[in-house]
């Protein structure tokens, strides 16, 4: 099924107004619209490249101009509208302090989107040394916008600054390589790292809540990929609102293909051959494995030359279901390969662009963590490092820490010199056939469940359709620790705080009675029984023993060695599966429990695996999916970084 034309606009305008992921544009005040409109003058401009391709460019410049003003810049996929004169947007720059103050602040559409001429590519690829003006990538673009800017602006400081989340936070990764020399700070923010491990993957395992958002990136521009001020891409409708049963009834991944065919003759078709004209939905059924075509597109690879006058600080949310990859990625490789560039992250207690929202309370899902979180944030932290680097002195003094993380447990700010914290150490607990989390080795023990295709183990208990879960991150996994297809383990009630820093590592010890196997491992704070309930949970559900989800991860069980060459599990077999899950900082507080849950399927958050190998699960048929019995053995380990 498809949304009508008419429906599909008015839908993709709501989705560019409200949400904060990939977001563009937010609703604010009449006072605030005021605001842009009486302090602000506004130009679009279509600025060359050095290929000859034009890209629309929206500025915003202050009216004041007793003085000079930085320039504060965002290059976007989704859009730099409002278009047209006199259309303004309702607030400007990465919050209201900046807008307030007083910044020229640039909206780009990137190569190929809406009114930027070219051809759009999907994470296009990072080229090294450029030997002709015909190599254009999206670094070349950002430099030749800036030399641009800086040159035709009046009352521009000679100072650039890039932020941008989600897919603009990997542009301003990006405009970090090859740099432009008056580009002095960038902040990216829920960045994209590599598509592989963010969004439409993790770990090899393909992201099947994430379905409805292909075309949002793989719809090719009609007429030729000529500018469009309008969405020319179709959302699917799967008309309903039990996402579960949908994706159970619809069956394999290859039937998903229909949802390509489109209703006039004007836009994309499939093909018998059963390959569309949506680029990315065959980028992604062509390519299972970490190849060629993953491989070049990640950012993260390319940021051993970053440039050392470009000051960086890096923006991620703990719970973030989309990009928490990407950031601990890129804050790690900018660490490691660029001694002496300030760098620097922040992580909070927030999902995807919390962090940029305005309510007083910050919650996550069902799960409070304090008020004025993401307020502390917008006018501490952000707006004090741009204002350093763009309109102060510069320099490795920003009076910022290296780190800015939010311990998720106690709900408190920690400032730290490094991340992990060097005071960090390893800590292993073992599982146990009683259940019981131990930090010694008992036993061998086989602990078997099945894994039924026909049943698989939900992410949520809610009963909805979201285009992109978020809410699942915190959700109450007591509904999972009740099901005999979960394998639970847990400590007895913790008699001292216990703080989670750093990465996570469950090293499994696993067999199956099939060839291919998902494995799924999550890391609870089990609450204590008499806890009052926060006015955000959902009213079926209480405080009192919540099963709050600190971290999760799935490992595509045939990348086990490799994530550029699967293979099969060898039946009935003992196998090591190692997975790492990301980094958390969270107190297991004294009086809770700290909870493991291991468990083979993760429906719909991810496609359902056949359990028999197949060289491609997007091409898999019906009979390929075979209810099998897998075995987690007691030698088992997580490995945890404590800080004491």
């Amino acid at each position: 099924m498809r949304f009508s034309i008419r429906t599909l606009v008015a839908i993709i305008g709501l989705f560019l107004t409200l949400s904060s992921c990939k977001k563009t544009v937010k609703t604010e005040t009449a006072t605030e619209v005021n605001f842009v409109q009486e302090n602000y003058t506004k130009q679009e401009v279509d600025i060359e490249m050095r290929d000859g391709v034009k890209l629309h460019t929206t500025i915003y410049t202050p009216k004041d101009t007793s003085k000079e003003y930085p320039i504060l810049m965002q290059r976007t996929p989704y859009s730099s509208r409002p278009y047209g004169a006199g259309n303004y947007r309702t607030q400007i720059g990465p919050n209201e302090h900046l807008m307030k103050e007083g910044n020229i602040i640039v909206y780009q559409d990137v190569r190929g989107r809406w009114l930027s001429e070219g051809h759009y590519e999907n994470m296009r690829a990072y080229i090294p040394n450029k030997t002709s003006n015909e190599q254009v990538d999206e670094s070349s673009d950002t430099y030749d916008t800036i030399e641009w800017l800086v040159n035709n602006l009046e009352h521009n400081n000679g100072k650039v600054g890039v932020w941008g989340i989600s897919y603009p936070g990997f542009y301003a990764t990006y405009a970090t390589v090859d740099a432009h020399p008056a580009l002095k700070a960038a902040s990216p923010q829920a960045c994209i790292g590599d598509f592989f491990f963010d969004d439409f993957h993790h770990n090899g395992a393909y992201l099947l809540s994430y379905f409805r958002a292909t075309s949002l990136f793989g719809t090719p521009r009609p007429n030729n990929d000529q500018p469009i001020d309008t969405a020319w891409y179709v959302l699917p409708d799967i008309q309903t609102e039990d996402q579960y049963q949908f994706f159970l009834d619809n069956g394999p991944l290859k039937n998903l293909n229909s949802f390509f065919e489109y209703e006039t003759v004007d836009t994309p078709t499939l093909r018998p051959d059963g390959v569309t004209d949506d680029y990315f939905w065959n980028e992604l059924k062509e390519h299972p494995n970490y190849d060629e075509l993953w491989q070049s597109r990640g950012i993260i690879q390319h940021l051993k030359n970053v440039k050392s006058h470009v000051a960086t600080m890096i923006v991620g949310g703990w719970f973030d279901a989309e990009d928490l990859y990407g950031p601990l990625e890129t804050y790690k490789n900018i660490e490691k390969h660029n001694t002496g560039n300030y760098n620097t992250m922040v992580f909070g207690p927030w999902d995807h662009g919390g962090w940029a929202r305005k309510k007083a309370r910050n919650s996550v899902g069902n799960y409070y963590f304090g008020d004025s979180i993401s307020l502390f944030y917008q006018k501490n932290i952000e707006t004090k490092f741009f204002n350093h680097f763009l309109k102060g002195e510069g320099g490795q003094n920003s009076g910022l820490p290296e780190a800015y993380v939010f311990d998720s447990g106690k709900k408190e700010w920690g400032t730290l010199d490094a991340w992990p914290p060097k005071e960090a150490e390893k800590q292993t607990f073992f599982l146990s056939e009683d259940q019981e989390l131990t930090q010694g080795a008992e036993s061998t023990v086989p602990l078997k469940f099945v894994s039924d295709v026909k049943k698989p183990v939900p992410y949520s208990e809610d009963i909805k359709s979201v285009f992109t879960p978020r809410k699942y991150m915190t959700d109450d996994q007591r509904f999972a620790a009740r099901r005999s297809d979960v394998l639970v383990f847990e400590t007895e009630v913790l008699e001292e705080d216990l703080t989670l820093a750093g990465d996570i590592m469950a090293q499994l010890k696993v067999a199956t009675t099939g060839t291919a196997a998902d494995w799924i491992v999550k890391v609870i704070d089990v609450h204590p029984m008499n806890v009052e309930t926060n006015e955000e949970m959902q009213d079926h559900l209480k405080l009192a023993n919540y099963h709050l989800m600190v971290r999760s991860e799935v490992l595509r069980g045939r990348f086990r060695n490799s994530f550029s060459k699967p293979e099969p599990f060898v039946p009935n077999q003992k196998t090591e599966v190692n997975i790492k899950l990301q980094d958390v900082f969270h107190t297991i507080k004294k009086g809770h429990k700290l909870q493991v849950q291991v468990q083979s399927t993760w429906f719909p958050l991810i496609d359902l695996n056949p359990q028999t190998y197949v060289d491609n699960i997007f091409k898999a048929e019906e009979s390929d999916f075979k209810t099998q019995t897998h075995t987690v053995f007691t030698d088992s380990q997580i490995e945890f970084s404590v800080l004491r």
